[in-house]
């Protein structure tokens, strides 16, 4: 099933969370809106507003303040994404120039700053201090965990529990908060709200997983960034260690070597490794059961539109080839 198909069911409410995105932007800065919309118009799946709104259905109803969270929770991705091309040095997302390579570093970061900020900005105007207990949260876990990458960037010999880790912090938590205040705002109890943000964690998890598979399998016309970006910084993203652990001496030596020097000189031989290993297989196995222990999560809510959609995404998720 199709995302656009996914996400139909909310189009109207995306429309409205877009208006809001655009509204939120806008700078008296040149600089800042000329970053802002060439960040906007360049697409994305949208997948963190379209869970805080299906979140939100499920339990009933679809507000104009889940409509400012679901703008939030983009706004904060973005952010995210402007201070991690500058980090990572990438030159393509989304298949178009990395908002970096066009305007520069400084203005990614800065204009990454002002974006973040003016999320704040919005939290305060929901009034209510659950929302920004959970949000503060989030984004400083999501901090957390953009250090414990680095840290673990050129390492060979991290454990898959240390690299769980990195995901669960950088990227699933924030699913995890969008989840969590779809049924927050809506006055869930608390085993409702539990239950929404483990099927955000879940998911969240299931999918950088998939994002570590396509990295190394993907096509690059497909999935919008370069084949092996991850491998080219350093990464040791969970396929290359299952390979490293099942494949022959020489395919170990290849690939701890590209993880510690970085660099794509050895990107065949590496994608042969994990491939042969059945490492790509292993991994989206891995990401079909988060996806499966998040469905199972959310089974008890009522039937609905919404229900089912959170249900198709999560096969999305691990099914995807971009």
């Amino acid at each position: 099933m199709s995302l656009a198909f996914i996400q139909s069911c909310i189009a109207e409410d995306m429309q409205k969370v877009d208006a809001v995105i655009r509204k939120a932007l806008h700078s008296d800065v040149v600089l800042i809106n000329q970053v802002a919309d060439y960040i906007i118009n360049s697409g994305g799946k949208r997948l963190r507003p379209t869970l805080v709104l299906l979140s939100a259905g499920a339990f009933g109803r679809i507000e104009a303040k889940h409509h400012e969270l679901a703008a939030i929770i983009e706004l904060i991705h973005t952010s995210t994404l402007l201070h991690d091309d500058v980090v990572d040095e990438s030159s393509l997302r989304r298949g178009k120039a990395t908002a970096n390579t066009l305007f520069g570093n400084a203005a990614s970061v800065l204009v990454g700053d002002f974006i973040y900020s003016r999320t704040f900005q919005m939290m305060v105007g929901i009034q209510s201090m659950r929302v920004m207990e959970v949000l503060s949260d989030a984004t400083n876990t999501i901090a957390e965990g953009e250090v414990l990458q680095l840290l673990n960037v050129h390492d060979a010999d991290i454990t898959d529990e240390a690299y769980l880790r990195v995901i669960h912090y950088k990227t699933a938590k924030l699913f995890e908060a969008a989840t969590r205040l779809g049924a927050i705002i809506c006055g869930s109890d608390a085993q409702d709200e539990a239950a929404m943000a483990e099927y955000g964690m879940r998911l969240g998890t299931a999918f950088q997983l998939v994002d570590d598979v396509l990295d190394l399998s993907g096509d690059s016309s497909e999935i919008g960034k370069n084949l092996g970006d991850d491998l080219a910084e350093g990464k040791p993203t969970l396929p290359l260690l299952y390979a490293m652990r099942h494949g022959t001496e020489a395919q170990h030596e290849i690939i701890r070597n590209s993880i510690e020097k970085g660099g794509l000189q050895e990107l065949p031989a590496v994608v042969e490794a994990v491939k042969a290993t059945g490492a790509l297989e292993h991994v989206r196995e891995l990401a079909k059961a988060e996806a499966a222990a998040g469905c199972a999560a959310i089974m008890h809510l009522p039937e609905s539109t919404y229900k089912e959609a959170l249900l198709h995404l999560a096969d999305f998720a691990v099914s995807r080839r971009y």
